[in-house]
């Protein structure tokens, strides 16, 4: 659950001081929000704003929040998302209580309103087409055209909405508007369809129900209906508030919840249409939903980021009531500030190249003694195999190195990290592509942990491990999915054509201390001088980790910009 101290200390946006006012004056006892997703695909961060901005309401008012599922477009939803969506709300930490909503709960009483609209003169079943409705819906600068079916009579609207729900009529044959005002600068009250005909099976209720109410006729009596004290939603919906308004009026319903708009999350280097998102997966551009380079919710769960990461980062950027951009630094940031803290440091040479200690007995096997957390002794120590034969990374070794290469090469002495300074002595290079195949260099066995009695200095400390007591294992180095801040930007341009070819790059043979070995799908370590990486939760097996970066240890973008 969620830690009392993230609510400490935090500034109230605009709507939790509408809320806190609210409170003072007696006008609700208790905030009543809701998260209402449509369950026609995974969340994503974006919708962590939302989640944390109305159950976090709940969590620090004593209130209630509802997760309501937005499912009145059979043709597009599946029970598959709505698991994947109470399943996303639980890891963030939010407690949704008994049980969840459903739109489709309220069926029955929607289809009610809708008579009681049709019997006030204020809905009106149109057999116009689709493409008609449009033409006559009008533009930002010239009025609609009122439908011909406008003014037919409550009794014939009457029938033929029933004839709608008993499935009578084909789909887009017949739609039924609300009667409201075809000449209104607001476009979205120039009579707007309530309800269509679908013949699609619904995840819950089957083929019961031929007919399906609009998101926006549905949203603010479903609200009503569970005393929604304040519906947040984004800036897009600001305009659509007069219809949430009028439909609440014109049934003069005993609740008239309040909605207020807030800027939407944008985010650079992704997209977070979840349209776009869908084409990523169906095009297989990326594996799934669930893949590490998504900024779905399920994605950076598998890339290694922690729920209180998340909310950190959805607390950092805050509550406003203008669009913006946030640099994915910020997110990133949110997770390295996260691990830092909490996650133990092992060593893994990801592109590896052998290092033989040629004075060091080849038998002999030492066990250097390491720190799993330099700043936190309390996580304790571990023993690493030191042995003859080691490896290090490719990149610490150059030939012929300039002056202020502090790494190993002809001449250089380097610091084994836990372990001894190496001396090196020479190297052997494949004849064919030239690159090293080994170097060998001499330890000074009277420098174990990395001081020499001496006192001479050395400038470079490096990584390793044991080539005979270590293992291989897979490595993915995943980073940004795009190689843009804003993809969408170039309107000539298809978003796909920015993806990075480099935003997955899969190690085979990186070599991994004995101890990573033993860790569980789920678990986040440092990789010393690489990044934080976790053990991939659906891919990884006992004793064959599969490791993703989750984030490199500083912003390699920023020398990019």
């Amino acid at each position: 659950m969620i830690k009392t101290d993230e609510q400490k200390d935090r500034a109230l946006d605009f709507i939790r001081q509408i809320i806190a006012e609210d409170l003072k004056s007696g006008k609700h006892q208790r905030p009543v929000t809701r998260f209402p997703p449509e369950p026609n695909g995974f969340l994503h961060i974006g919708h962590a704003k939302s989640i944390c901005l109305n159950f976090g309401i709940k969590v620090e008012n004593n209130g209630v929040c509802n997760l309501r599922f937005d499912d009145t477009n059979p043709s597009k939803e599946e029970t598959t998302y709505v698991e994947s969506i109470k399943k996303d709300v639980a890891w963030l930490g939010y407690d949704w209580g008994k049980r969840p909503f459903y739109a489709s709960d309220y069926f029955p009483q929607l289809f009610d309103f809708a008579v009681a609209l049709i019997t006030k003169g204020k809905a009106y079943v149109c057999q116009l087409s689709p493409e008609e409705i449009r033409a006559y819906r009008g533009t930002l600068t010239e009025p609609g055209k009122e439908s011909p079916f406008r003014n037919q009579s409550v009794e014939t609207n009457l029938n033929l909405f029933k004839k709608m729900r008993d499935g009578v009529f084909g789909e887009g044959s017949h739609v039924l508007r609300a009667k409201i005002d075809m000449t209104s600068p607001n476009l979205n009250m120039r009579d707007p369809v309530i309800y269509r005909i679908l013949k699609s099976m619904h995840h819950r209720t089957g083929d019961t129900w031929k007919i399906y109410p609009m998101y926006d006729y549905t949203h603010c009596l479903s609200d009503m209906l569970e005393n929604i004290t304040h519906s947040l939603c984004t800036l897009e919906f600001e305009d659509h508030r007069p219809l949430y308004d009028w439909i609440l009026d014109t049934l003069d319903t005993p609740c008239h919840p309040r909605q207020i708009e807030f800027a939407r999350l944008n985010l650079t280097y992704t997209v977070m249409s979840k349209r776009k998102i869908m084409q990523l997966v169906e095009g297989n551009y990326v594996e799934d939903w669930n893949d590490p380079r998504m900024v779905t919710l399920s994605g950076l769960r598998r890339r290694g980021y922690t729920p209180s990461s998340i909310r950190s980062f959805i607390n950092t950027i805050g509550v406003g009531k203008r669009d913006s951009w946030i640099d994915m630094t910020v997110l990133e940031n949110s997770i390295r500030d996260d691990l830092n803290g909490t996650a133990a440091r092992r060593m893994c040479v990801l592109d590896p190249v052998k290092v033989i200690l040629d004075n060091f007995p080849a038998e002999q096997v030492d066990e250097i003694e390491a720190k799993n957390h330099p700043q936190n002794p309390e996580m304790g120590n571990r023993l690493i195999p030191f042995t003859r034969e080691l490896y290090i990374e490719r990149a610490d070794f150059m030939d012929n190195p300039p002056r202020k290469f502090h790494r190993l090469g002809p001449g250089r002495e380097v610091r084994l990290r836990y372990g001894y300074l190496i001396q090196y002595v020479s190297h052997t290079t494949d004849e064919r592509t030239g690159r090293v195949v080994e170097i060998h260099c001499t330890y000074d066995p009277e420098t174990r942990g990395g001081s020499a009695p001496d006192g001479r200095k050395v400038k470079g400390t490096i990584h390793w491990v044991s080539a005979e007591k270590s293992s291989p294992v897979t490595v993915r180095l995943y980073d940004r999915l795009f190689t843009v801040e804003n993809p969408e930007a170039d309107k000539e341009t298809h978003f796909v054509e920015h993806l990075n070819p480099d935003s997955k790059i899969t190690l085979n043979n990186a070599i991994a201390e004995p101890s990573l070995i033993e860790l569980l799908p789920g678990d986040s370590v440092q990789f010393e001088r690489q990044g934080y990486f976790c053990v991939d939760p659906e891919e990884s097996e006992e004793g064959i980790p599969v490791f993703n970066r989750t984030v490199t240890l500083r912003d390699s973008w920023a020398k990019k910009r």
